[in-house]
């Protein structure tokens, strides 16, 4: 049964394009396996999709053939018996037997010979061992980025902005599936509530096991899942010195971050405003933020705004970025995004910071950030679109987060789940000079 639920989600993952974890949950609501199955079936699903890369290379050189050659069910079928073979410690007897009769059972008996055949071969090295075949002729970054399960030029673009020594660390790192991180809202809930470990970094949030429905917090939609990262940079722009006035979420869906600042807002004296370009998205921001009565959410175009220039204190522009920060919790993400990818968010991550920028207050401070820590979408994107204006100054960011070690990157701040144990966020705080001359 928990082979035949992840062989489900993995066919929605790899032929419909489902994000892992939503297909996942919703698979998993609807099977109501016992929670060792459940977690079985979460290993399968994660642990190949974060794998799958490398596994196509392996199963390729085993079966010796392209996986073009065979049906997308069967390559889906395989891949699972692959990270049953080589990252669970099965025996290999039992997942070789169990993954033909999952093929029998869910594709046909026809296709069982070639199963049984490539996953034998498969079972005949260890992954250190498959590794040094696959690996063979490949450069220092191609054997480093292939060891570690990413694409090249994913590895190559955290080298990029890393020093040598840590690359490996860090790409290791995505491979770690994190632990569910919490977070109150402001005024509603404690964290000693939330129950689990305080985070380290944020003083909203805490590590914790299990589901996190099972806290009536969470349940009450006065906590909710979010991590620690985006905890850390809300919290700075919130307490970045700037002028009275309301507050603005530019690209708010789904709403964690909005809820977060809300709540700060509020106790300053002020409200926030979040706008998010799909209506439903928009419902979700809302529904974060009924906990606090009257929401302030608009469905409404970032690069067309619906409100007045020069009208808020603070602004949030956390911008459509490629995820590539969030790597170890949506790990076929890094199968899915390609270097154009970022080449073609670009454009809209110019024009949403200097909408952002426009919206601010003489002396307003705007938060820049993207969970990316690639260069073109974080470093470059604010030098093109402060280098075009004479009324914005870069402020030293790392200042609003004096408590987190060994994040600065310049003047922004950069985190890293193998330094800070966060996703990959980016920050860069600026201000609106009080003297405008656009």
């Amino acid at each position: 049964m928990s082979r035949a639920v992840a062989f489900e989600v993995l066919r929605q993952i790899t032929g419909e394009g489902a994000y892992a974890n939503l297909a996942l949950s919703k698979r998993l609501a609807k099977a109501k396996l016992s929670a060792r199955d459940a977690a079985l079936v979460t290993e399968l699903v994660a642990g190949t999709c974060r794998a799958m890369g490398t596994y196509d290379r392996i199963i390729e050189a085993a079966a010796g053939r392209p996986l073009t050659s065979m049906q997308p069910a069967v390559v889906d079928v395989l891949r699972l018996g692959t990270h049953q073979l080589l990252a669970m410690r099965s025996p290999a007897h039992a997942a070789v037997g169990a993954t033909v009769e999952l093929a029998k059972q869910r594709i046909g008996r026809r296709v069982t010979g070639i199963v049984n055949a490539v996953l034998r071969k498969v079972a005949a090295r260890s992954l250190e061992e498959w590794l040094d075949v696959i690996a063979d002729g490949l450069d220092e970054m191609g054997a480093l980025a292939l060891r570690n399960h990413h694409p090249r030029w994913v590895a190559e673009s955290i080298a990029d902005v890393l020093p040598h020594a840590e690359v490996a660390d860090a790409l290791a790192a995505n491979n770690v599936a994190p632990t569910p991180t919490l977070v109150v809202r402001p005024g509603l809930a404690s964290v000693e509530e939330l129950g689990g470990t305080a985070t380290s970094l944020s003083p909203f949030g805490a590590v914790r096991e299990g589901a996190p429905s099972a806290v009536a917090a969470v349940r009450e939609g006065r906590a909710g899942v979010q991590d620690e990262g985006s905890q850390l940079v809300a919290w700075a722009l919130a307490r970045s010195a700037g002028p009275e006035g309301p507050w603005l979420d530019l690209c708010a869906g789904p709403g964690g971050k909005a809820a977060l600042l809300a709540g700060l807002a509020r106790e300053r004296g002020t409200m926030l405003l979040a706008s998010e370009l799909q209506e439903h998205r928009a419902q979700l921001v809302r529904n974060a933020l009924a906990v606090y009565g009257e929401a302030h959410v608009v469905a409404a175009d970032g690069t067309r705004p619906a409100w007045p220039q020069a009208a808020f204190a603070k602004v949030m522009a956390d911008v459509p970025c490629s995820g590539l920060g969030a790597l170890r919790r949506r790990p076929e993400s890094r199968w899915r995004r390609h270097p154009e990818d970022v080449t073609e968010l670009v454009p809209l991550q110019r024009a949403l910071l200097d909408v952002a920028l426009s919206s601010a207050l003489p002396g307003g401070v705007v938060a820049y950030v993207t969970c990316s820590p690639h260069r073109a979408e974080t470093r470059e994107v604010v030098e093109q679109v402060v280098g075009a204006r004479d009324d914005v100054e870069v402020l030293d960011a790392r200042s609003a987060l004096p408590e987190v070690p060994d994040a600065g990157l310049g003047p922004y701040v950069q985190l890293w789940p193998h330094r800070h144990g966060t996703d990959a966020m980016f920050l860069a705080l600026l201000r609106r000079r009080p003297e405008v001359r656009r």
